[in-house]
């Protein structure tokens, strides 16, 4: 299975990329590399571009490695869509899926490594989606970025 970028196109607001690569950390880079290149549509500052990279990264790595039990096949999806005031990013997987409520209360476990991916994000993005596909199977994260 190899990535693919789906040519860009443009819906007379904003302009859509489509990214599909297999769930594996080394293709991860892909993400941002796309990232980066559309940025050149849309100059952000180097703060900006970076927090970006950061967030996308967080997404991927957590479908990457959380989706599919391991060693098992998947892919991981990455929609971009650049409008004149905003970037969004969604990322989506065909996995299990996660519960994103936060863990309140005596069970409430420690916080972990690795585990402040999505608070990394919140802290980033202007609006965070997170739960299921439309079909209920895989996880979905979107994330918003106002663009000044």
């Amino acid at each position: 299975m190899t990535a693919e970028l789906s040519s860009v196109s443009s819906d007379g607001e904003g302009r859509v990329v489509r990214l599909t690569f297999p769930a594996r950390a080394e293709y991860i880079t892909l993400c941002r590399l796309a990232l980066t290149g559309i940025s050149r549509l849309h100059p952000l500052s180097e703060e900006v571009l970076a927090d970006l990279k950061l967030a996308l990264t967080e997404a991927a790595s957590n479908s990457v490695r959380h989706a599919y039990a391991e060693g098992g096949a998947g892919v991981v999806h990455v929609v971009y869509e650049l409008h004149p005031d905003r970037l969004v990013i969604e990322v989506m997987d065909e996995g299990a899926g996660f519960d994103s409520a936060p863990r309140r209360g005596d069970n409430a476990e420690p916080l972990t490594e690795g585990g402040l991916g999505i608070a990394i994000i919140r802290a980033i993005a202007d609006d965070v989606e997170i739960g299921s596909q439309p079909n209920g199977k895989g996880s979905r994260l979107r994330f918003i970025k106002t663009l000044t």
